[in-house]
């Protein structure tokens, strides 16, 4: 089969699901084209044009990405695949859905962002041949726009999450890779993180000057952490936590019930954790400590500082629970429901 791999546009985050269907849809025998949306978006956005003496913006915010994304017509037309493989989607066009459908190539849109973006997601479910989703918990308002929406979990690259011995410069006694939402400051900002050598990576560019977390950051505040760093990070590291977003959790519809990315790749490099209760979670994980307020995570750390048996125990046993999350066992899955 002849897949062409739409990359989402960001670099970081959705990015790495995409590197992950390149590899597993390889690893499946497949023959893949990778298109790269992200390097186009940059160089749209970013060309200037020279007018009298002034540089000008080539394109607006919008026309770039129109422009940017009219290259997987090309793409489509020099590589004639039957599978094009959308991930995120929210930079490709609804008519060029259309047209890709109507020669015959089979579209899937690969949804990241379940339950968080469910509603901009769901207004580009019907353009899409199959819909996968990384949270089940609303696929019923999925399917009502497309019958063929199913869920499929998140996925791991044991090529970059896998055990391994420490990083000396990176060593800590815990860890938080992610995103700094104003969630996740509140909560660390109430951790006792006395005695305890805490990091934090990520873009935590909310993090203000007067916060107790700044001395904790690894980096400038704005930077992100690409995927094989946080795997490094998690292999240096003797515990971690998982905090869900809580931005958005007022809304019935965001009550996420999946487990989340880090999840999976802190259990496959072997890396001990924390988490918030959730019902994948609560199924898969059920090994592993929960924790709701900030108290019971400084508690749980210093526990596991102390319990070396018991820490490496309990992140081997999470390590072969989500054995089987591949990303080469997603892109399997993928292709049976395609064949179905």
């Amino acid at each position: 089969m002849r897949a062409l791999v739409v990359h989402p546009g960001p670099h970081f985050s959705v990015a790495d699901v995409h590197n992950g269907l390149v590899a597993g849809l390889l690893q499946q025998g497949c023959q893949v084209a990778d298109f790269n949306l992200d390097a186009r978006l940059d160089f749209y956005t970013s060309a200037y044009l020279k007018k009298n003496r002034r540089y000008l913006k080539a394109f607006d915010y919008e026309a770039a990405c129109a422009v940017a994304a009219k290259g997987i017509e090309s793409a489509c037309y020099e590589f004639w695949p039957d599978l094009v493989v959308i991930t995120s989607g929210f930079f490709v066009p609804p008519d060029l859905y259309r047209l890709m459908r109507s020669r015959g190539h089979h579209v899937v849109l690969w949804c990241t962002e379940s339950p968080y973006e469910d509603d901009r997601q769901l207004l580009q479910a019907p353009y899409a041949d199959t819909v996968i989703l990384n949270d089940p918990i609303n696929i019923d308002r999925f399917r009502g726009q497309n019958k063929r929406t199913f869920y499929i979990p998140h996925g791991y690259d044991p090529l970059i999450h896998h055990p391994g011995p420490p990083i000396n410069e990176l060593k800590s006694d815990f860890v938080f890779v992610g995103t700094g939402y104003q969630s996740r400051i509140d909560f660390f900002e109430k951790v006792d993180w006395a005695s305890i050598d805490a990091k934090l990576a990520g873009n935590w560019g909310q993090v203000h000057d007067d916060s107790p977390l700044l001395p904790l950051l690894m980096h400038k505040r704005g930077e992100c952490v690409d995927n094989a760093d946080a795997a490094d990070l998690y292999r240096s590291t003797r515990v971690s936590v998982n905090l869900y977003r809580k931005e958005a959790e007022h809304d019935a519809h965001v009550q996420g019930w999946a487990m989340s990315p880090r999840e999976i790749e802190l259990a496959a490099c072997r890396t001990v954790f924390a988490r918030e209760p959730r019902g994948e979670g609560d199924d898969v994980l059920s090994m592993l400590p929960t924790i709701t307020e900030p108290a019971e995570l400084g508690d749980v750390v210093r526990w596991f500082l102390d319990h070396d048996d018991q820490r490496e125990s309990l992140a081997a046993e999470a390590a072969e629970a989500i054995a089987d999350r591949t990303f080469a066992a997603n892109a399997g899955r993928l292709l049976n429901l395609i064949d179905q």
